[in-house]
């Protein structure tokens, strides 16, 4: 890369006088604009050595990857005159006299909340499905299966306190997930929840607190009175921590906490919240048999264009409402968010099917099928940032097939009764009545969708220069490979290798990571590890091609070609180098096993931030196929990421 001449594209691109402050992490340049409406999209989408941008926090953040990153900052302070700045000071330029926008903050909030626990709610819901299953009439025969065998009378019903558990004790979970968002203490917060849930609590009972009838009513299936509960316990929390001399604090604090929540809970704020629980869900219910499916169509046409707000990611809050309301008093037809996403989903997934088919590009119709595939079960990142937006057209023809097929549902009203993949497998998910239509109209979406992107594709002759153009802010960089020349392709030989894990912990998906450019796979391909212990090893045999300052990430280029990066935490460069420590430097060689570097693990949470340490292999478009052992916990050394040279 000639870190001279990427910096002057992005200067040219984003324009000089428009930068007001610039700072870089491992991977990415981070610039505060004056307006970020005057930067050239299309020149950085063009330049082979960008890899991607997105606006997050005030933020423009340019990917430029490991070990060029910090060369191309530098010329480019250099030719702007900016003044440097630390990523932690960045921050608070980009907040200065700018006040955020509320809607995207609650909307941050609610993800931030609920996102950890659609794990838990999905694995009830299809639960709940699968006894649905079970005990539905006329779906395998005139009678339920457990009629038709009695023997499995049993087992429906363990499934059904297996299903039903994450919902009954939903306040437990959303109290201790919105107390660690709140800043309180999350054991704090899921004891709030159980008392919002005690077996003690009868409905139709009170007490009676100094003349005040107070009721015993159980707020089970309840999100939103736990979630003020819990903001109010932080807030409680938080003065006590502050005011309390130290010595009492440990033992008062929680008691004092605890006790004025749950009075304020019982008496004032659970009565008032799920009053407004219920009326949010009476409306949203109201709104639904209002427009019906009109609505269903509308809603069908702009889920899609949600999705790249990042709007949708609030909507499991809405949802498990209207799975409650379903399930627990048969209120509205269940969830029809999930029915509008899977048609829209699978219509996306179409399209991007049919650019393969249109193209002759092999790079496009190896990204669109592996894209569509995963649309088509459900995750559309992928398909949405890494293909359709590229071409555009395709993003818009699909809107075409998610719209007639949500409408089509909202004839026949159809929900799902649990939340799990909104896809082709949502069938799962769907009130078991309705199963037959969901699919058809599944199959529907795909046919519009692909039909009318290919015909649109066809005659408006598309694709007779394959060369796609990217729009998107925070494209999937799946869909782009990394500028190689001819004559250092034949230099590097790549080869079959396994990368092992370079600490302790828990396995996680890239994609359930709270970074962008690493959750949408902007860096490349790779797996995260949440780690239970803070000593960083080398994963393969190699040379240290990146050694940073602030100790946080490592960059190792293996002796068989495959390019590492291994990230310690989220935005952990804002510590400089605190609570870290390193034991190499650039351009020495390790041995797998090697120890890089320590972290205080504890520490770094204390700070505020997220220690989830990611392997990224860099180079992941020079490979045939990346992919990670799934394995819910691994130890340091154990393989971990097989890469299939092409």
């Amino acid at each position: 890369m000639d870190h001279k001449k990427v910096a002057s594209e992005v200067v040219k691109a984003v324009g000089k006088d428009n930068v007001v402050a610039a700072a870089h992490c491992a991977t990415r340049l981070r610039l505060v604009l004056k307006d970020d409406s005057k930067v050239d999209q299309a020149a950085l989408d063009n330049n082979d050595d960008v890899k991607g941008t997105f606006k997050q926090n005030g933020q423009y953040q340019i990917i430029i990857g490991p070990g060029d990153v910090n060369n191309v900052y530098d010329y480019f302070v250099k030719e702007t005159g900016v003044k440097e700045a630390s990523t932690e000071d960045l921050k608070d330029i980009a907040q200065n006299g700018k006040k955020p926008n509320p809607i995207m903050a609650f909307v941050k909030l609610l993800s931030d909340i609920f996102v950890p626990l659609i794990p838990a709610l999905v694995a009830g819901g299809l639960l709940m499905a699968l006894n649905n299953f079970i005990t539905s009439k006329g779906l395998f025969g005139p009678e339920a299966v457990i009629q038709m065998v009695p023997q499995l009378k049993a087992v429906s019903q363990m499934i059904q306190v297996m299903a039903s558990a994450p919902f009954i004790f939903l306040p437990i979970m959303v109290g201790f997930s919105a107390a660690k968002r709140f800043g309180a203490n999350p054991f704090l917060g899921g004891v709030i929840g159980m008392m919002m849930t005690s077996p003690s609590l009868v409905t139709g009972h009170f007490w009676n607190l100094f003349g005040m009838h107070v009721s015993q009513t159980p707020y089970t299936y309840q999100v939103i009175p736990v979630l003020v509960a819990v903001w109010i316990l932080s807030i409680l929390e938080k003065f006590f921590h502050k005011h309390l001399p130290s010595a009492v604090d440990f033992t008062f604090t929680p008691l004092l906490s605890v006790i004025i929540t749950g009075f304020l809970t019982f008496t004032v704020v659970g009565p008032v919240m799920r009053e407004v629980s219920n009326l949010i869900t009476d409306g949203i219910v109201w709104l639904y048999n209002t427009t019906g499916a009109f609505g269903m169509g509308i809603f069908g046409a702009v889920y899609s264009p949600i999705v790249l707000t990042g709007l949708h990611q609030s909507f499991p809050a809405v949802e498990v409402q209207l799975i409650s309301a379903f399930t627990a008093h048969h209120q509205g037809v269940g969830d029809f968010i999930f029915i509008v996403a899977s048609m829209a989903n699978v219509a996306q997934g179409a399209a991007t099917f049919a650019l393969m088919t249109l193209t002759k590009d092999k790079k496009t119709k190896g990204l669109a099928s592996s894209a569509g595939v995963s649309a088509l079960l459900g995750i559309t990142e992928p398909a949405i940032f890494g293909v359709n937006l590229k071409f555009k057209f395709p993003f818009f023809c699909a809107l075409v097939g998610s719209c007639i097929a949500s409408f089509i549902a909202g004839i026949f009203k159809v929900g799902a009764v649990a939340l799990g993949s909104a896809g082709f497998l949502g069938f799962l998910s769907v009130n078991t009545k309705s199963i037959i239509i969901y699919v058809i109209c599944e199959l529907i979406s795909f046919a519009i969708a692909f039909a009318v992107t290919f015909l649109y594709g066809k005659s408006h002759n598309q694709l007779v220069n394959p060369v796609p153009v990217a729009t998107s802010e925070a494209e999937a960089i799946e869909a782009k490979e990394d500028h190689v020349e001819p004559e250092q392709m034949q230099e590097v030989s790549l080869n079959n290798e396994v990368i092992a894990a370079p600490v302790n912990g828990k396995v996680e998906d890239l994609s359930e990571t709270n970074d962008e450019v690493f959750s949408t796979k902007m860096m490349g391909d790779g797996a995260a590890i949440i780690p239970t212990d803070g000593t960083i090893y080398a994963p393969v045999d190699g040379k240290i091609s990146v050694a940073y300052e602030t100790k946080h990430a490592y960059g190792i280029t293996s002796d068989k070609g495959a390019e590492v990066l291994i990230h310690v935490g989220i935005d952990t460069v804002n510590l400089k180098g605190e609570h870290f420590e390193s034991f190499v430097k650039q351009g020495q060689t390790v041995k797998k096993g090697d120890k890089l570097g320590t972290v205080d693990i504890d520490a770094v949470q204390k700070a505020g931030y997220d220690p989830t340490v990611m392997t990224i292999i860099t180079n992941t478009a020079n490979y045939a196929e990346v992919g990670h052992k799934k394995v819910d916990e691994i130890h340091h050394g154990d393989d971990f990421i097989k890469v299939v040279a092409k």
